[in-house]
């Protein structure tokens, strides 16, 4: 059932200066990022095969981090490493958008459905935003290392408890925090004023990647308020989810990025005159006998 969203909000026009936009912003209020949540659960409910498809990455890199640190040698990169791939998660969570767009409309959508984002016509555009995720993140793990060694200097950490003492029982443990903290806060500001709607548009609306960001930076002027707390909601959420190492990210993450396609749809006001597309042929029944050919459903669509 497509999902119907509120006509009562406040719709603000693009800026004739400044952040110019094509695209019309709403004006949003908290519950809506209550609402936006709730119906990216909905759709994690509906679709939960996802998770394994499009998010074990994280559980496992999780593991493979933590086989990392008993040689100890990249300890004090690991919680900047964690928190540094909520950059890019906008970016790996294309095929989720996918999904809910495919949902929202009243299509069918199963997990294989989320690889369609590959044939969207602004793949490309997508593409180059997630490019410049990825130098955000790559410079943030650089800044991370350079705030640590600036602070403790070359010599690795002996142990995990020599770690641990030197990071929080000492002043310089403190200071290392505090900065480390208030640097990341401004690259994860960034990260969210450049792509808090910028994939859901690129997908839905064909939009470029300077639209896009354009637009998403238009949509945090003009909702501060509602932009940072779906901010700290992220942060929040993506520390539950990483205990024990990562392992909940394969529940949290797809709910976000379900919920990041409804926050958009709420943000951005849809296309009015919307493009036809010609309806889907239904799927009909997979037999035994299809397997493997089953795996890869959409090599059927080319006969």
């Amino acid at each position: 059932m497509a999902t119907q969203y509120p006509d009562n909000v406040e719709k603000l026009e693009p800026q004739a200066s400044g952040i110019a936009s094509p695209f019309v912003i709403r004006k949003i209020g908290l519950p809506d990022l209550n609402e936006a949540l709730r119906l990216g659960w909905e759709d994690f409910k509906a679709v939960p095969s996802h998770a394994i498809i499009l998010c074990v990455i994280y559980p496992v890199l999780g593991l493979v981090l933590f086989r990392m640190v008993l040689g100890y040698s990249v300890l004090p990169l690991l919680f900047p490493l964690a928190a540094g791939f909520t950059l890019i998660g906008p970016f790996a969570a294309l095929g989720l958008y996918e999904l809910s767009r495919r949902r929202q409309r009243g299509e069918e959508a199963a997990a294989w459905d989320a690889v369609h984002v590959l044939r969207a016509p602004s793949f490309g555009a997508m593409l180059e935003l997630g490019i410049l995720l990825l130098v955000l993140f790559v410079t943030w793990i650089a800044a991370a290392d350079a705030i640590y060694i600036a602070t403790f200097g070359h010599a690795p950490a002996a142990s995990i408890p020599d770690f641990a003492t030197r990071v929080l029982m000492t002043p310089q443990g403190w200071s290392l925090i505090i900065v480390g903290c208030g640097v990341g806060f401004l690259f994860a500001v960034v990260a969210l004023c450049v792509s808090v709607v910028s994939f859901p548009l690129m997908l839905d609306r064909h939009a470029t990647a300077i639209d896009a960001i354009r637009t998403s930076l238009q949509a945090v002027r003009k909702n501060p308020i509602a932009m940072a707390a779906w901010g700290l909601i992220v942060a929040v959420l993506l520390v539950i989810g990483s205990l024990p190492f990562f392992v909940g990210l394969a529940i949290v993450l797809p709910v976000l990025g379900h919920a990041t396609w409804h926050l958009y749809r709420k943000v951005v006001e849809p296309d009015p005159n919307p493009p036809q597309q010609q309806p889907r042929p239904p799927k009909g029944h997979r037999y035994a006998a299809d397997f493997p050919a089953s795996l890869f459903p959409w090599s059927r669509e080319r006969k």
